[in-house]
């Protein structure tokens, strides 16, 4: 491509001030920003960024559309909530209009295994406009292409085994809401920890229904099993709240967390395949105390066994720069549902993103 891709940042919050400075550095341009929150609509990018005005004003959900339509841009990034559902709005006008977009949603990862109803509807439709939606983010590398690099490398795996952490205070309220955080255990065991207390059955009912509220590792499972050529016999998910001794305060959710209530939750998916193989991945987000901070180990058990620990990861800005990397990758791929396993590795960008689009 000879000219600088262009790009629509919709949603303006916290991942925003890093993607939005990511695209400029990596000359390509932002030409128009959406938002839902009063406070940032009519405002210049520049100003949530930090730095001078950029002259692109932020416009209202309600303006998207013909924003959109009049900026023409390449590619949208969306940057608002966790659950393929709640974004769901977005990426379809995308995929209404024929603009590829990528999105910091964690369902979004691999959402066939958990909202298939959804994603067969966006994927219907960008295959109808010639435009391609994905999912990226941390979880591409740190949880996807990291671990998938390692199997490569093993003669015989007989099981994966990942943990991660990471503060909710750094995502927003809908990502710390999500996990818990606030909640008493009771308030926790009813509201998130007995949605995973059914059966198979009942767990494929809700899925189908695209009712579930699946854990980041969810996915995850789903998207090694299809990098790595893994056929799924079963998964589950079991929740538990996470708690701290003392009284903690989350700027997010503009509170004190009492003492024993949930500052968040930790999730452990178990995926067994018919190849024998099992993996079991863990994720824990809460409300940091001082002694807590970001954490990512992953085992692949078998011969041999290996180990990789990546300690104080600052996840925000590695999973902003890994959707920021893979715009190209969108650019170039098929149309469609794309999840990430198909678009080959990760690569850094050491050139204007533009020279990377066939």
């Amino acid at each position: 491509m000879n000219r600088k891709i262009r790009v629509v940042q919709y949603g303006t919050g916290k991942m925003s001030v890093y993607t939005m400075r990511y695209v400029f550095e990596k000359g390509a341009e932002i030409v128009g920003a959406v938002d839902v929150n009063p406070n940032v609509i009519g405002k210049d990018i520049g100003e949530i960024m930090g730095t001078d005005k950029k002259g692109i004003i932020v416009k209202s959900v309600e303006e998207a559309e013909n924003m959109i339509k009049e900026v023409n841009p390449d590619i949208v990034i969306v940057t608002t909530m966790s659950l393929i559902k709640d974004v769901q709005d977005a990426l379809l006008l995308c995929a209404k209009l024929g603009v590829n977009a990528i999105t910091t949603c964690e369902e979004a990862f691999y959402p066939s295994n958990s909202n298939p109803e959804v994603t067969n509807k966006i994927d219907t439709l960008a295959k109808e406009s010639n435009c391609t939606i994905t999912g990226s983010g941390y979880q591409d590398i740190y949880w996807g292409q990291l671990i998938s690099s390692i199997a490569g490398s093993t003669h015989k795996i007989t099981k994966i085994k990942g943990s991660s952490s990471y503060n909710v205070e750094d995502y927003g309220i809908a990502l710390a809401k999500a996990h818990g955080a606030g909640l008493t255990l009771q308030e926790f065991d009813e509201q998130v920890a007995s949605v995973d207390r059914i059966s198979n059955e009942e767990r494929e009912k809700t899925i189908n229904s695209g009712e579930y509220l699946p854990s980041y590792m969810w996915n995850v499972n789903g998207w090694l099993c299809e990098k790595l050529g893994l056929t799924v016999e079963s998964q589950t998910q079991k929740t538990v709240p996470q708690t701290y001794k003392e009284d903690i305060y989350s700027t997010t959710l503009g509170m004190n967390v009492p003492a024993g209530n949930a500052t968040g939750m930790s999730a452990v998916v178990t995926t067994k395949t018919k190849e024998g193989i099992i993996i079991e991945s863990e994720c824990i987000g809460k409300v940091y105390s001082k002694e807590d901070y970001d954490k990512n180990e992953w085992t692949v058990e078998g011969e041999p066994n290996t180990t990789i620990v990546v300690a104080r990861p600052n996840t925000v800005e590695l999973t902003c720069a890994s959707i920021v990397n893979r715009i190209p990758d969108v650019i170039n791929s098929t149309s469609g549902y794309i999840t990430t396993d198909k678009m080959g590795e990760l690569n850094y960008r050491v050139k204007p993103l533009n020279e990377y689009v066939k």
